[in-house]
């Protein structure tokens, strides 16, 4: 079943790709959405009727020296996620991109809708195999596989420059941090000699006690690792310093933005911290950084969005922020909650997206909010469904409940609890509350620039806006679904209740109420917490395992046995022992299910008993920033313009995005223009060009000349010649020959 999930969008993006001349364009449309919708439907099935963890051994990948690697599909609660999250939204953009792709002015008479959904196709088998991988090379590959789809999808609109710069920029960007991750992994294969997952996993705690050298400096092999890792986390999930392409990739098609910037490809840096989350519990510095970064980004990205008039840039500076909320989570330690706000955004972004594609389609791909307006009445299911994600993504729902209310608002409020209790209320948490003032006003300026107040703009453009097709119209339904639901549906298992968290994800109970979980671990888990037997081992409490009543084992030296040698939990298609996938690894003590969190990692517990303002928090900062928005652009609405001409280089500076462009600019485009410049003029130019003319127009040119001169046609002059070569040769060849 997996293994269709995997392959059938390849298969897709293939026939679409180079059969679209035998099936037609209508052909390749349809066949690739309906194998996304059949690999969306299995998907499903896999999320809810996942039992034990295993891996699907498909077949023989790399074999160099003592890298020996398999393409395998690891099957675990995460995967399932991914899987859900990935093929649930693509079938939905496939299916809409059959309405807004109809009829594209950028491609007159030029077939172009099979070689678009063949991108997407591609994209996502690309996105699959990243979130189904079993080794980091295998991740690596899908990792660079996204990478290059998005070049192709941004820059499908390859005749207008701006697309093609975006598209660029965003390849560039992102292969600085996919160097990162790859020194990442050559650092984990150095060190463990491995790539596998389970097999780094169970050397974590030796890594932790390593030193490596870095850059002629001494550092902890675990924090350095996790610091590279999380670069390559940082340019596919556009944090800052690395943000820069995502606002411009906006440059593509809008079923684009919804597919990759806004439920995937940006959400694989997430996925990564969190599949690393035994190698991140032992990273206490790498991990402060990550909440820093996040905290960081989740607030900048959000006071850019306070300006921007671009309808899609607003929503893609909005995915910025949010993709900062779940590195928050991840960075204090409580990745269920980061995998929560992942799986919820997805639904409410992809609605935004797809809602102002909706918007742009009804206004002749108008994209400048200011010459929006009173819209509600031309387009009503497109402002209901962006209603829902309005109130999705500012996080309206009953306070103090926890899990009554949109998806936003159980799964932001409870990455905020967590950062209070992870951070002891320091600047993660007020960056985050902050952030959510922000996103609440942004959110609503959009609502109300969009669709209240007078028409603004073209008259002609208004007057003719009409309703998309329901082929469009749908999918934003299926996505509202989600955007409502979803939270209160899945609180419990992602955060509400500890121990439901613990059987969800497959991990080992490190408390009282301690029970044998589902994987086949053949270790009792039943004791109390007080009763657990202390360990000595000498590779770190943290990960010891008093906690799980299991006994004392040396640590290990070396990577753990092969997964057919763990236990004979395995069943059939290649799978390894559920044991194994449970982390239960005498040789270390180190026990994780589809997460790690360590035994003394208690912010999840922490976050629930936070005080009752800290809950509150968030549900004020929504409602302040409702208020402002509406007194802003519904009862005063020339305040806005005289507020930024008295706050003038305030506005300028969030409406230039921190001047990041330029100051990338002047740092990095223009020197290396520079240099190429110098490489081109002084060294192409006059050094190759000119060593090259200069011989041929030159050097040759004034010896033939002296040549020509040699031939007068007189035959004393060729026998006096050839007097002076008999001498010049017996002089040589008897000075040469006394030296022998």
């Amino acid at each position: 079943m997996v293994t269709i999930i995997l392959f059938a969008p390849l298969v897709g993006a293939i026939l679409a790709g180079f059969g679209w001349k035998l099936m037609g364009e209508k052909g390749a449309q349809w066949t690739t959405t309906g194998l996304l919708f059949l690999a969306a439907l299995l998907s499903w099935i896999v999320f809810l009727t996942l039992g034990d963890a295993h891996t699907v051994s498909l077949f023989r990948f790399i074999e160099s020296g003592t890298l020996s690697t398999e393409w395998a599909i690891r099957v675990d609660r995460l995967t399932s996620i991914m899987l859900i999250v990935v093929t649930t939204v693509s079938a939905l953009v496939h299916l809409y991109s059959f309405g807004y792709m109809a009829h594209d002015p950028q491609f007159e008479h030029t077939p172009y809708r099979a070689r678009f959904f063949a991108y997407l196709s591609l994209f996502t088998f690309a996105m699959l195999a990243l979130v189904t991988s079993d080794n980091l090379v295998q991740m690596f590959f899908g990792w660079e596989g996204v990478g290059l789809a998005s070049y192709l999808l941004i820059g499908f609109y390859y005749k207008k420059p701006s697309a093609n710069a975006a598209a660029i920029k965003a390849f560039v960007v992102n292969r600085v941090g996919d160097f990162g991750f790859a020194l990442g992994i050559f650092a984990l294969f150095y060190l463990t000699d491995s790539i596998q997952f389970d097999q780094i996993f169970n050397e974590i705690p030796r890594l932790a006690e390593t030193q490596l050298t870095f850059l002629w400096t001494e550092w902890n092999a675990a924090n350095l690792i996790a610091f590279l890792l999380f670069i390559g986390a940082m340019g596919k999930s556009a944090q800052l310093f690395l943000h820069t392409w995502l606002p411009d990739a906006m440059e593509g098609p809008t079923p684009v933005s919804a597919l990759i910037h806004a439920a995937t490809m940006v959400t694989a840096g997430v996925f990564l911290v969190c599949r690393m989350s035994p190698l991140m519990e032992f990273a206490p510095q790498a991990t402060a950084f990550i909440t820093f970064l996040g905290a960081t980004t989740a607030f900048f990205a959000a006071t850019v969005g306070l300006v921007q008039n671009d309808i899609k840039r607003v929503i893609a500076y909005s995915t910025c922020s949010q993709l900062g909320y779940m590195f928050v989570a991840a960075g204090v330690g409580v990745y269920p909650v980061a995998m929560f706000h992942l799986l919820t955004h997805a639904f409410f972004k992809a609605m935004l997206f797809l809602g102002a594609g909706s918007v742009i389609h009804a206004m002749h791909h108008e994209q400048d909010m200011r010459n929006y307006g009173g819209l509600r009445k031309k387009v009503p299911y497109t402002f209901w469904a962006m209603m829902i994600g309005t109130l999705a993504i500012t996080g309206v729902g009953i306070p103090l409940t926890g899990w009554f209310g949109f998806a936003g608002f159980v799964s932001k409020d409870a990455i905020i609890e967590s950062a209070w209790a992870g951070t002891q209320g320091g600047y993660a948490f007020w960056m985050l509350v902050i952030a959510a003032l922000f996103t609440s006003f942004y959110s609503w300026r959009l609502m109300f620039l969009t669709f209240y107040g007078k028409p603004r703009g073209d008259k002609h453009t208004h007057e003719h806006a009409h309703e998309s097709p329901k082929v469009m119209t749908i999918p934003l339904g299926v996505l509202a679904i989600g955007a409502v639901f979803s939270g209160m549906v899945f609180y419990s298992v992602f955060f509400g209740n500890h121990d439901k968290v613990l059987s969800f994800f497959g991990m080992p109970a490190h408390h009282a109420e301690a029970s044998e979980e589902g994987h086949g671990t053949e270790t009792a888990a039943a004791e109390d917490h007080g009763d657990a037997a202390a360990t000595e081992e000498s590779q770190g409490e943290e990960t010891a395992a008093a906690d799980t009543a299991t006994e004392e084992v040396p640590a290990a030296d070396t990577a753990t046995e092969d997964a057919g040698e763990a236990s004979a939990m395995g069943g059939e298609h290649g799978e390894t022992a559920a044991a194994q996938h449970a982390g239960a690894d005498a040789a270390t003590g180190l026990e994780y299910g589809a997460i790690y969190m360590a035994p003394d990692n208690t912010v999840m517990d922490d976050a629930h008993h936070a005080p009752i303002w800290v809950k509150l928090s968030p549900f004020v900062a929504m409602v302040l920033g409702f208020a402002v928005a509406y007194w802003f652009y519904i009862v005063n609405p020339v305040l806005p313009r005289k507020l930024a001409e008295q706050q003038r280089p305030l506005y300028l500076f969030l409406l230039n995005k921190w001047y990041f462009d330029e100051a990338y600019d002047f740092l990095f485009v223009r020197p290396a223009k520079a240099v190429g410049r110098f490489f081109w003029k002084r060294g192409d130019g006059n050094v190759i060009d000119g060593s090259i003319n200069g011989v041929a127009m030159g050097i040759i040119p004034f010896f033939t000349k002296l040549a020509g001169r040699a031939q007068s046609g007189y035959i004393f002059t060729y026998a006096f010649a050839m007097v002076i070569g008999i001498a010049i040769l017996v002089t040589w060849m008897s000075i040469l020959g006394g030296a022998h």
